[in-house]
């Protein structure tokens, strides 16, 4: 069984796992009331509706 001569470094190790650890933006959908992204079963927060129907109160 192979065994490495040295111990691998901190950096190496984090450079290694950076390239496949990225944040993933959060998915975003178009709101039917008034078409801002928002959060998929979320509240708009733009114009307060949630499935058709107004929750928040909105000016």
């Amino acid at each position: 069984m192979a065994v490495p001569k040295r111990k691998t470094g901190r950096a190496v190790t984090h450079a290694r796992r950076s390239a496949n650890l990225k944040i993933a933006d959060k998915p975003r959908s178009i709101c039917p009331q008034c078409g801002e992204a928002k959060l998929p079963h979320f509240v708009c927060p733009n114009c307060g509706s949630y499935k058709g129907r107004e929750v928040i109160v909105t000016e």
